[in-house]
């Protein structure tokens, strides 16, 4: 065992009597030492419940013969922290959770670990840091919560919630009925309803094989979920010391993959480009846009679910066969599903999805009749994104697939909020928010407010919005985000003027501004990259340390 390090021999008497303070007696010196790597943060929905969840692990991992250990991570609520300075730290803290992931597991020398994560950075975060750990691993999160409901029985979520802001804005609803709406949105824990960035990260565990069938859509607080945390402790017990589930052997290549069919094919959040591209560099994957952007193309559209255009939700994917059923449908056509790929539980996923397919067509549609030929994300490239530029095609109505805007350019999110909610922006407008990127930011904040005030005021279809930011999984319309290269490191992004032409074009993948290339020249010649105040230590060190959004966000490894 891994933990022998700490536990065997005379010249570990010492390490030894510490472990006794902390309850051990002689047979747990034989026995495997479980890492659990814990979530609960109570002011998060989707973790308030993690610590009864905890607790449940470990006693299954003593049931099985297993001394667990507990530990804990940190945690952003986006939702929370969206629209104010405290988003700078959202991306950030990803790096913070690899990294203490990281410490405590290699400082112990335990020998598997369980993950309890569940929302937003927290599930790549601790990925990242088991691969760099390299014992077997088990993840399951801390699940969905249920949709909310009005009193009139309509299912909404937390996108409603910010939509419903635009919407007071401009008087469409009153105050009686936003708050109505802030009441019943969010009905209890678990991570939001819809197939924003939790969701998807925890769909894409299954899918990569590190998690059990039903992670990414056993409601939580549900008898299925509880079902599935005894069996991820009592896996991490049975494979803990075996080479052949250490999770750098299960995240390769065709694990990648499948979980980037499975995002294509379910319209994940944009967000999971950038942690897909984290998590590949990590497990020493190669990995880029332009693959990506191949498979997506490879891979039809067959679950539309909340907020893109649909009133679908997580749980009723997970009614409907969840996703074993959706990669059961991807795999009808040809080999775009890797079937050899092994999971956690020793059967292949080709073994997982053999008996699979839906019992609810309305719900995960037929090969033949998806709601696209291609997946729910795109990768947009041009002289406004030279190393690229994602879409959330899945969020995108089809007559909107392609607009033309003149630009109206703003400094920050801040400073586009104001010009929203001040009438600056109309229709025809393409909305140009940058110095947000990465190092810009820094920290590359989400952009579910000013979306979410766009489409609250009616001007979804009306209005585009290109950024070196990102999106909240929430958000739906034509948004373009992670435009690389930034304008903090001088993108073509940072040179575009209030009236220039841009064009979205999804279907033809191309992000342009109607600006010759000897004007650019011009423009660049001038050009000094806006600087920000940065008073955080911690978000100085990140925005040298970051690579773009091309690259997943990642901080150098070498100085």
């Amino acid at each position: 065992m891994r933990s022998d390090v700490i536990k065997k021999g005379y010249e570990r008497a010492p390490h030894r009597s510490l472990l006794r303070a902390t309850g051990l007696v002689d047979a747990d010196f034989d026995k495997p030492f479980i890492g659990v790597c814990n979530s609960q943060v109570d002011i998060i929905p989707g973790h308030i419940h993690l610590a009864g969840y905890g607790q449940i692990v470990k006693d299954e991992i003593r049931k099985a013969g297993g001394v667990p250990f507990e530990f804990h991570t940190i945690g952003v609520d986006d939702g929370i922290a969206m629209g104010h300075e405290g988003m700078l730290y959202s991306l950030p803290s990803r790096e913070l959770i690899a990294d203490s992931v990281e410490t405590m597991m290699n400082a112990h020398a335990l020998d598997a670990m369980v993950c309890i994560p569940n929302c937003d950075k927290i599930v790549p975060g601790m990925l990242m840091g088991a691969l760099r750990v390299d014992v077997p691993t088990v993840f399951v999160s801390g699940g969905p919560m249920k949709a909310g409901k009005l009193a009139d029985g309509t299912e909404i979520d937390l996108a409603t919630a910010f939509e419903a802001v635009g919407k007071r804005a401009q008087g469409k609803i009153t105050d009686e009925e936003l708050y109505a709406i802030e009441c019943a949105a969010c009905p209890g824990a678990g991570s939001c309803s819809g197939m924003f960035t939790a969701n998807s990260m925890n769909v894409l565990c299954e899918a990569m094989g590190i998690a059990l069938p039903g992670n990414g859509t056993a409601v939580a607080l549900s008898p299925e979920r509880e079902e599935l945390l005894r069996k991820a402790a009592r896996r991490a017990v049975e494979i803990a010391g075996d080479e052949r589930f250490r999770i750098r052997r299960i995240v390769n290549e065709d694990a990648i993959w499948n979980a980037l069919v499975v995002d294509m094919a379910m319209g994940g959040s944009s967000n999971t480009v950038l942690h897909m591209l984290a998590i590949a560099a990590e497990a020493g994957v190669e990995m880029d846009l332009s693959t990506i952007d191949r498979i997506g193309r490879q891979v039809a559209h067959v679950a539309k679910i909340a907020p893109s255009l649909s009133t679908v939700h997580i749980e009723d994917v997970g009614n409907a066969g969840g996703v074993s059923a959706v990669l059961f449908e991807i795999a009808r056509r040809g080999d775009v599903v890797r079937r050899r790929a092994l999971t956690v539980t020793g059967e292949t996923i080709g073994d997982r999805i053999r008996e699979a397919e839906t019992t609810n067509r309305e719900v995960i549609r037929h090969l033949d009749d998806p709601y696209s030929a291609v997946g729910g994300i795109a990768i947009l490239r041009g002289n406004l994104a030279e190393e690229g530029a994602v879409v959330k095609t899945a969020g995108i109505e089809k007559h909107l697939r392609r607009m033309i805007g003149k630009a109206i350019c703003f400094d920050s999110q801040d400073e586009a909020i104001a010009g929203i909610l001040g009438g600056k922006v109309q229709a025809g407008h393409m909305v140009i928010i940058r110095y947000e990127g990465p190092k810009g930011g820094p920290g590359m904040q989400e952009m579910l407010t000013p979306t979410s005030l766009i489409m609250g005021m009616g001007l979804g279809d009306k209005v585009g919005l290109v950024t070196d930011g990102r999106f909240s999984g929430a958000t739906r319309g034509v948004c373009v985000g992670h435009v690389s290269p930034e304008a903090a490191e001088g993108g073509n992004i940072a040179l575009l003027r209030d009236g220039d032409e841009v064009t979205v074009d999804v279907d033809h993948r191309r992000l342009e501004v109607g600006v010759s290339p000897e004007e650019l020249d011009r423009r660049r010649a001038s050009f000094r990259p806006r600087k920000k105040e940065v008073k955080s230590k911690w978000l100085r060190r990140y925005a040298a340390m970051v690579e773009n959004a091309s690259h997943g966000a990642v901080l150098r490894s070498e100085f």
